[in-house]
């Protein structure tokens, strides 16, 4: 009786969940994977799907715009038109991202490389000290040391004087269990949120998804944006074994609007709070020369977005694609535009860490470069400390930096944010970084990778298969 109880309980959570899954799932690999744990695993597998195959994000998503919330809308841009002076391909590579996005370029913006946070963090904090109306901070990891205390203090200074705080942190990145430095800015009555923390069992789906951005804005008309995290490990006096190497970009002029625009989402989406009076959106006149726009990607209604636009930049490339990225580890979409630049004649560089922070993603990454070295992408190995930058260029005409990783958790899974600049100027500062790396890297060839141990190729092959959370 008790079997009989059982396996009619299994089939019928199995029905609805395949139910569910034929309804919901669009890849059909993915579909035809789940279908088969759920039946072959009795109970298991309807358990796991309902725990990690629904996408609740994009669910909540929807109902926020069913409950008549809707999206904040940019103030008007003035400005706002197609360059000129973009060939063919680049024209194609700025009308995709108009379609994804609904915006237009934000011309006339001020772009300042910072490498490393020795040169970002103190022209961070300096803008903190000199904030008037509010301070909008997200990011994914805030250290509780040095660093991290630094920017407490910069924070909570500024509170002090009356100034507007909102700050929204990962809560993997910065300690889901204790973080003594956000504990310090609640107890001093900061407005802190975490994104996607939840302590009940069954959100426990949610572990898996991680705001990843990283964002400072000044009074809604100077930001920052790029890959770096704040916390000591980015600093020259780190230990030098455990170093990171990264960049920052400090950004002016009309697109921190866009900036400002997908944080007040972010913010809304964790607390439900909008920040839509007018002291959040100030008027900003352009002052520089950038053509910028900001594209972002989720497990909601913006999922695959970067990913997109990442193949047609490939597919619109004539001469060369230079990419700098701690990870790399993309999937088949992403995987194939890379294999057919390389096959129509395009120099595909990659550059990557020699040793990344994650031994099991190494492992990964090269069981996953012998399927792109023996279709002509090249491969660089930095030997410096860990290097945590990510830039991609095209052809000197396009190039783009922020938050995503061309791996597939960055891609698919995170929630993530990049700016795409359309100005040859600020493209050569760009490229001229990333001759740098390539001149401190050593190229990684195909043969290296076929001769390893059977052993090492077994276990980089096994690796390989946790791609999609990796």
């Amino acid at each position: 009786m008790g079997l009989f109880i059982f396996l009619s309980l299994h089939v019928t959570l199995a029905w609805v969940a395949t139910m569910h899954v034929l309804l919901s799932k669009e890849n059909v690999r993915s579909a035809i994977g789940w279908i088969g744990l759920i039946w072959l695993s009795p109970g298991l597998g309807a358990c796991l799907y309902y725990a990690f195959g629904i996408n609740r994000v994009a669910r909540r998503a929807i109902k926020r715009v069913e409950r008549g919330q809707r999206q904040l809308e940019l103030p008007d841009s003035r400005n706002n038109c197609m360059p000129v002076s973009l060939n063919r391909q680049m024209t194609k590579l700025c009308e995709v991202g108009q379609r994804l996005t609904g915006e237009t370029l934000f011309p006339g913006n001020q772009l300042k490389l910072l490498q490393n946070g020795d040169a970002a963090y103190p022209a961070m904090l300096a803008e903190i000290s000199t904030a008037k109306r509010f301070i909008c901070l997200a990011t994914y990891i805030l250290r509780s040391d040095a660093v991290g205390e630094q920017f407490a203090d910069a924070l909570i200074t500024a509170h002090r004087r009356g100034v507007e705080i909102r700050v929204l942190i990962d809560a993997i990145g910065s300690g889901f269990f204790v973080s003594r430095v956000v504990r310090r800015l609640k107890a001093e009555g900061l407005y802190v949120a975490r994104f996607l923390f939840d302590w009940r069992p069954w959100r426990v789906s949610f572990l898996n998804l991680r705001n990843h951005k990283k964002l400072l804005l000044i009074d809604g008309k100077q930001g920052f944006v790029g890959g770096l995290n704040l916390g000591s490990e980015n600093t020259i006096n780190f230990v030098a074994a455990r170093r990171v190497y990264d960049i920052h970009f400090g950004i002016d002029g009309p697109v921190v609007a866009q900036l400002m625009q997908n944080f007040a989402r972010d913010w809304e989406f964790a607390t439900d709070e909008r920040l839509d009076a007018d002291m959040w959106w100030p008027q900003i006149d352009p002052c520089g020369e950038s053509d910028c726009r900001v594209l972002t990607s989720g497990p909601d209604e913006d999922v695959g977005k970067i990913e997109s636009v990442f193949a047609v930049a490939l597919g619109v490339a004539r001469r060369h694609v230079r990419i700098v990225t701690p990870y790399f580890l993309p999937d088949e979409k992403l995987g194939e535009a890379l294999r057919l630049a390389a096959l129509r004649g395009v120099r595909v560089d990659v550059i990557l860490p020699e040793k990344s922070d994650h031994a099991l993603v190494d492992w990964a990454m090269r069981g996953h470069l012998l399927f792109f070295l023996d279709h002509g992408l090249y491969c660089h190995l930095s030997t410096t400390s860990f290097d945590h930058a990510k830039l991609v260029t095209v052809d000197g005409e396009w190039c783009a930096f922020g938050s995503p990783n061309w791996d597939v958790r960055s891609l698919r899974l995170n929630f993530e944010l990049l700016v795409e600049c359309y100005t040859r100027e600020t493209v050569a500062v760009i490229d001229g970084i990333i001759t740098d790396r390539l001149s401190k890297s050593k190229p990684l060839f195909v043969d290296e990778l076929s001769a390893q141990r059977l052993s090492i190729k077994l276990r980089n092959a096994a690796a390989r298969l946790f791609l999609p959370y990796l």
